[in-house]
């Protein structure tokens, strides 16, 4: 009488591992650490970006940085390439937005400045009408300082665009100071 073993026999070799533990760890961690790394430069990206937008909104004068593409396309105020001390500030009310803007460029800048806006740079006329006494008030801009030379502007533009209202501070031909503000009625 034969008897039957009570367990099977041990297979020949052991259950199968992968020969490269360290390869499926890499890629577990991988499909962890990749998007769980993303989350949170992504939320820090957002809540600066909320941050700048909240000082924006805050400001009640001009704030020393480039305008956004954004704005500078909403408004059509092309400011040249390699323009210094540039500032801007947007004022919103329910009929009517402004956005103001202060760049220094060179000659060549005012005149590349005026063509892309759709002005002429013949038209710049020194003591002509530009931007008015309360648009310069709403930012502090003072264009009765002794010894110092301005002309000015006014760009209409047809339709829903934005019109412009320029200054510009000719003392230094070589590096005038713009002012510019556009408006928008709604």
């Amino acid at each position: 009488m034969t008897s039957t073993p009570l367990l099977p026999p041990w297979p020949d070799r052991p259950p199968h591992r992968p020969k490269h533990r360290w390869l499926a760890a890499i890629v577990v961690v991988l499909l962890i650490a990749v998007p769980a790394g993303y989350l949170v430069l992504s939320a820090h990206q957002s809540r600066d970006s909320g941050r700048d937008k909240q000082r924006a909104a805050a400001a009640t004068g001009l704030v020393w940085q480039w305008p956004s593409k954004l704005e500078r396309r909403i408004y059509e105020v092309p400011v040249p390439s390699g323009s210094s001390h540039v500032a801007h500030y947007e004022s919103n009310s329910w009929g009517r937005s402004s956005f103001y803007v202060q760049f220094r460029t060179s000659s060549r800048g005012l005149e590349t400045f005026l063509e892309q806006a759709g002005g002429d740079p013949d038209g710049l006329r020194e003591g002509g009408a530009g931007v008015t006494d309360p648009q310069a008030d709403a930012v502090g801009w003072d264009f009765d300082l002794p010894g110092r030379r301005y002309a000015g502007a006014r760009i209409e533009r047809p339709g829903d665009r934005p019109d412009l209202t320029v200054t510009v501070d000719v003392t230094s031909r070589e590096s005038p100071r713009v002012h510019v503000v556009s408006t928008v009625d709604f």
